[in-house]
């Protein structure tokens, strides 16, 4: 069982950062994988940016050069870097992780993935 528990967000200004932290529990092995997903209201889910335990990641076109993801293994510990945030970022933030070891770094797609966290909100006002 792998437990997931999201903090960091709040409400920031058009140009601001936020750091997200993702708190793991569980078989390590269980969280090969690791991801950010967001949803904003009426959207689907879409994927941020994952990682896997040796460093590898993915990132959404809209996010690349703005968003950071990193881990402290020691910690179990996931974040998100957020910077130059814009309105269109907000949304509820999710993290993701799943036993699958993906050596060109896990996918984006929300069907990779099988434990979730409870979200944390992001909102960005102009």
């Amino acid at each position: 069982q792998v437990q997931l528990v999201e903090s960091g967000g709040g409400s920031v200004q058009a140009g601001g950062s936020l750091r997200l932290s993702c708190s793991a529990s569980g078989y390590t092995t269980s969280r090969r994988s690791m991801g950010w997903f967001r949803q904003a209201p009426g959207q689907k889910r879409e994927g941020v940016a994952t990682t896997n335990r040796d460093g590898t990641t993915n990132y959404a076109e809209f996010v690349k050069g703005r968003f950071t993801i990193s881990q402290d293994n020691a910690k179990n510990t996931l974040y998100l870097q957020m910077n130059s945030l814009k309105p269109e970022d907000t949304a509820m933030y999710y993290c993701a992780a799943d036993s699958i070891f993906w050596s060109r770094g896990p996918p984006l797609g929300v069907e990779a993935f099988r434990y979730w966290g409870q979200g944390t909100q992001v909102t960005v006002s102009s």
